[in-house]
């Protein structure tokens, strides 16, 4: 099971990115078991911070699972 965990610094509105030569990227980290992390890293394709900070959005907002529904 992917264990995702969102830390967001709201002073920050680029959290998650980082500028390589001109071309934004992402970095966050999933945790595929308990005692394991990885590190995802690629870039955004975009040397517009407006469209890496939507990219971003949409990117984490995906990675994120649903919250479970309890049953009744």
């Amino acid at each position: 099971m992917l264990q995702f965990s969102l830390r967001v610094n709201p002073a920050n509105p680029n959290h998650h990115l980082w500028n390589n030569n001109g071309t934004w990227f992402i970095h966050y980290v999933v945790h595929p078991t308990p005692f394991t992390k990885e590190r995802i890293r690629h870039s955004l394709g975009t040397k517009s911070l407006t469209e890496a900070r939507a990219r971003r959005d949409t990117i984490l907002a995906a990675a994120q699972p649903e919250p479970l529904a309890l049953a009744a």
